[in-house]
């Protein structure tokens, strides 16, 4: 069984690589690993940010590190929050707080202007450098008030184009089928295994 170490502590996104990726990984996180800081993320883009988080991580870990970085791009909103998703209401933001935040700017953004994207930036990293770069994006829309139990982030507000539930409504197979971080992982699977 390979190893395969995830530069996070969103254990969210741990669950959601394992599941795709399947059988025949060992895959941890920096919740397995403490001595693994996370660095902070002073990247423009999210392929910067999810290589900075590869390399450091890949500097102390003796295998494969994958980064992730990714996030909400909002059309209406210029593609806010962007690389600061996660910290969009402030730096110690909940996702609850992003949530409300986004619903917030949007209040007086109606129908097909409230298109949006997820984007998932991944960076495969060894030994200190990085091997190969991998991205994904789903296409969709952000509703009114939130909608679903399950997900994280902001998948209770988006709705993923072709179909009506959210990304928390939907079961987890269809979402790691879909998503954008499902796209990114695809690809670096298939190079995983070449």
């Amino acid at each position: 069984m390979r190893r395969l170490l995830i530069a996070t502590k969103n254990a969210h996104k741990t669950a959601e690589i394992r599941a795709i990726l399947g059988d025949g990984w060992d895959v941890s996180d920096l919740n397995a690993h403490p001595e693994i800081a996370a660095p902070e993320e002073t990247g423009a883009t999210f392929a910067e940010n999810a290589a900075i988080k590869a390399l450091a991580a890949a500097r102390l870990f003796p295998g494969l590190v994958l980064a992730d970085d990714s996030g909400l791009e909002v059309d209406a909103l210029g593609g806010a929050p962007g690389v600061r998703s996660a910290r969009y209401a402030g730096e110690q933001a909940t996702d609850a707080g992003n949530r409300a935040k986004l619903l917030r700017e949007l209040a007086a953004t109606r129908g097909k202007a409230r298109t949006a994207r997820f984007r998932c930036a991944l960076a495969l990293a060894d030994a200190g450098t990085v091997r190969a770069t991998f991205d994904g994006t789903v296409e969709g829309v952000i509703i009114n008030a939130e909608r679903g139990e399950d997900g994280f982030g902001y998948d209770a507000l988006f709705v993923p184009a072709g179909h009506c539930e959210t990304f928390a409504q939907l079961p987890a197979a269809v979402k790691n089928q879909l998503s954008h971080r499902a796209r990114a992982v695809a690809q670096a699977a298939i190079f995983l295994c070449r």
